[in-house]
């Protein structure tokens, strides 16, 4: 029996990369690079911190506080270490496996920067950080932080010892992984191992993409992708197939169903129209988020 694959759209490498604050190197892969709009809903920002070493530093390297409002951010640690504070209390370091899943919702601030002890030694590095929107009706809960370990995930085995399915949100084969949402979205890392294969088949309607973050893969039987490639999906019908091609190939699912409301975007807030997002900023201001002595 003949297998239908989903289609895929383009292949994107990320732009030339920059520096957030003092501890991030990223490549903007969205919207930045590849300007999806909407394509991408719920997904609204991609940084990709690719490995790099940083030296030591008595300095911690990071971001200081910022405002955040209507969306979440969610940061996926593959090496170093990444400290978290925010103004609503919530303290947290995240390391290699490691999710860490906050919810700006109303509003506050927080900052991020290197962990101090891996800061003084210095090291390896490796992130992701994502902007995933909040619809309309969630746009002002109550903010809140999800510090997903590498013992929290859910692990699902790809035949023929071919690798493993680190489930951080949604489910694989019957997995389901610890992030709470507040739309349907599946986040997938897949280590292969070479010639193990992945497959899933996901709604049509769910805007989906795969990115390669280390070693080679192909897509679907006969697409070869590379390191820092960027695959985004058609909305058809089909399956998806990721072989990976060397032992240490690692593969990142984005997927969610898209969120259909206007999108205004300003700096640190997302809302749906350009007022709510001045609202943001005067209640910023005022300390309506609260404090930024933290």
């Amino acid at each position: 029996m003949t297998t239908t694959f989903r289609a895929v759209e383009g292949v994107f490498q990320g732009p030339p990369v920059h520096m957030v604050g003092d501890g991030f190197r990223v490549s903007n892969y969205f919207p930045g690079g590849t300007n999806f709009g909407q394509r991408f809903s719920p997904f609204i920002l991609m940084d990709y911190n690719a490995p790099y070493v940083f030296p030591p530093s008595a300095q911690v390297k990071g971001v200081g506080a910022h405002p955040h409002r209507g969306f979440e951010t969610v940061t996926i640690a593959y090496e170093g270490y990444v400290e978290h504070h925010d103004n609503k209390g919530n303290h947290g370091i995240i390391g290699p496996g490691d999710v860490q899943w906050m919810t700006a919702g109303s509003g506050l601030l927080h900052k991020e920067y290197h962990e101090k002890s891996f800061s003084e030694r210095g090291g390896l590095f490796q992130m992701i950080q994502l902007w995933v929107n909040l619809p309309r009706a969630h746009k002002m809960h109550p903010p809140k932080y999800q510090e997903l370990l590498k013992t929290d995930m859910g692990y699902a085995e790809l035949p023929d010892d071919g690798g493993t399915v680190r489930v951080i949100a949604g489910s694989y084969n019957g997995v389901t992984g610890p992030a709470q949402t507040f739309t349907p979205v599946n986040l997938f890392d897949i280590s292969f191992k070479a010639g193990g294969k992945a497959s899933f088949q996901l709604p049509s309607s769910y805007n989906t993409a795969a990115m390669v973050l280390k070693g080679s893969a192909v897509i679907n039987g006969d697409r070869t992708a590379a390191e820092g490639d960027f695959i985004l999906f058609t909305n058809t019908d089909g399956a998806i197939e990721i072989e990976g091609k060397t032992d240490d190939t690692v593969v990142i699912v984005l997927s969610g169903e898209p969120i259909d409301e206007p999108v205004f975007q300003q700096g640190p807030f997302v809302m749906n129209s350009r007022q709510e997002v001045f609202q943001a900023f005067v209640d910023f201001q005022d300390g309506k988020m609260g404090p930024a002595d933290f």
